[in-house]
């Protein structure tokens, strides 16, 4: 297995006696790496000169008079937003905590690619003794927007913006974009379901958000005479999800829990449920209160979850004992944005001393 999800940086991080990630100098470095930082052809000098002080020492303080400096508004504004978070982050010690503190403020005040970046980091840490390409799959939907279609009884999820270009390009690029400004016919894309058989490609791929995940939890088979039979898949891309959101409970809030994909609720005691994503937090609500929910969004549920603490003592005590119900859906557009946060903020946890 290669060190997958390279951009993150990973490599370059520390950890403390917890486990959680230690930002280090090389690894801020990377972020002056990244085009929303790094000089373009316009950039003034003082912008520049900017950029290479601080690729030289990425935690050195920085004057206002030297963000005054830089002629363009819209590049002061990103280099202000970068040196906040930068100094937030060295402020709280470890992503997590600063991830955390963050999230429970209820005031996001850093771009949402930020965010995502550290997402990615997190989950690029929970997988780092993980083997299994699906689980890695799985892991990008905390983090990249994905597109859902179904085809053939399958569930599939494909990155958003990969496809999105692959669609825009057929997968040449820019040449790609030139050729269709000029009308020029494109070859049809495919891209592969990941699976066993090519699992081992996706470790070794440049480009792994180009698997599709099948995120079918059964799979159905007609016996006639109105029979159906319906059985399990030990490989589903809602088991290795629910494997990787276990995994970022226990380490973002300490607290153990087994989750499992689920067809339905069928619960006369349904205490308490959360979404995944702005649309199944909507579903689940509507569903609680004895609403009706129209059938085109019921159909956008791409799956339920039944979720349990291995020690109830760690629940309030009002729902202790009983399960946590999880929504996963996509909006109208079929696109599907995984929000991890929901999972640490809407949990019924016990009051910490």
């Amino acid at each position: 297995m290669s060190d997958f999800w390279p951009s993150c940086g990973y490599r370059d991080l520390a950890t403390d006696e917890s486990g959680w990630l230690i930002p280090t100098e090389a690894w801020m470095a990377r972020w002056l790496a990244r085009p929303e930082l790094a000089p373009v052809e316009e950039s003034c000098p003082a912008e520049i000169a900017l950029h290479r002080s601080l690729t030289a020492a990425p935690l050195r303080a920085v004057a206002a008079v030297e963000l005054e400096r830089i002629r363009d508004g819209d590049a002061r504004d990103n280099w202000r937003h970068w040196l906040r978070f930068r100094d937030a982050l060295r402020a709280a010690g470890t992503i997590e905590g600063y991830y955390l503190g963050l999230m429970r403020s209820g005031r996001v005040d850093i771009p949402p690619l930020f965010v995502d970046l550290l997402v990615q980091t997190v989950v690029r840490h929970l997988l780092d003794d993980s083997h299994d390409a699906l689980e890695a799959r799985a892991g990008e939907l905390l983090f990249r927007a994905q597109r859902v279609s179904t085809q053939e009884g399958q569930i599939l999820a494909g990155d958003r913006d990969t496809l999105d270009l692959l669609n825009e390009t057929g997968g040449f690029g820019t040449l790609g974009r030139l050729l269709a400004r000029a009308q020029a016919p494109l070859r049809q894309v495919e891209i592969e379901v990941l699976s066993a058989d090519n699992a081992a490609a996706y470790w070794a791929a440049d480009a792994r958000f180009n698997y599709l995940l099948d995120l079918r939890h059964e799979i159905g088979q007609d016996l006639g005479h109105g029979i159906q039979f319906r059985m399990t898949r030990a490989r589903s891309g809602l088991k290795a999800l629910s494997c990787v959101l276990e995994r970022w409970i226990t380490h973002l809030l300490g607290v153990q829990v087994t989750i499992r994909p689920e067809p339905r609720i069928d619960d006369a005691q349904w205490r308490w449920h959360l979404g995944l994503d702005v649309e199944s937090t909507a579903i689940l609500n509507d569903l609680y209160e004895g609403c009706e929910v129209a059938p085109e969004r019921m159909q956008r549920l791409v799956s339920l979850f039944r979720l349990e603490f291995a020690d109830a003592a760690e629940m309030r005590a009002d729902v202790a004992g009983r399960p946590v119900y999880l929504g996963l859906a996509t909006a109208p557009d079929r696109t599907l944005r995984l929000k991890p946060q929901n999972l640490l903020l809407n949990l019924p946890l016990r009051a910490r001393d």
